[in-house]
């Protein structure tokens, strides 16, 4: 089993510095930065985090879900765009991200989607995100939830 350690402490300290920091994995080489969220309208519609997750081993490595508290449904989903122009989210069931490759979360692709919420994402404050990889391993980040229009970390 994989033991991945985050610096999220540190991240925390240094977002509002405006310094990101990422979750560096011990020998699995798992690096999580760039973790941002919108804050949300109340908890009636579902919120959403967006990170760049990192590989710098040399095995694949596999994300198959996620846990927090601030949601009862937090999955990873994806959006897509037809050719004629309509867009849809659906559910992934897991991402696998190469040895030395990167996979990003950000809008309008592949994303953290926080399904049911328990409480309000509220600007300037950070929430827990837990990504448990196919082995048993998982990696914990402090997310930063930014302001409604946010369209990435540095806005």
């Amino acid at each position: 089993m994989k033991k991945i350690v985050s610096t999220g402490a540190l991240a925390v300290l240094f977002s509002f510095a405006g310094v990101t920091t990422p979750a560096l994995a011990d020998a699995d080489d798992i690096v999580i930065d760039g973790a941002w969220a919108r804050a949300s309208i109340g908890m009636n519609r579902p919120g959403a985090a967006y990170m760049t997750i990192r590989n710098t081993g040399a095995e694949p490595v596999t994300l198959t879900g996620l846990s927090t508290s601030l949601a009862m449904m937090p999955a990873i989903h994806e959006t897509r765009t037809s050719a004629e122009g309509v867009s849809s989210m659906t559910p992934t069931d897991e991402i696998t991200i190469a040895p030395g490759e990167s996979m990003a979360l950000e809008p309008g692709g592949l994303h953290a989607m926080l399904l049911q919420l328990q409480e309000p994402m509220v600007e300037g404050e950070t929430l827990p995100l837990t990504l448990i990889f196919e082995d048993g391993g998982e990696a914990t980040v402090d997310v930063s939830i930014l302001g409604f229009a946010a369209r990435r970390l540095e806005d």
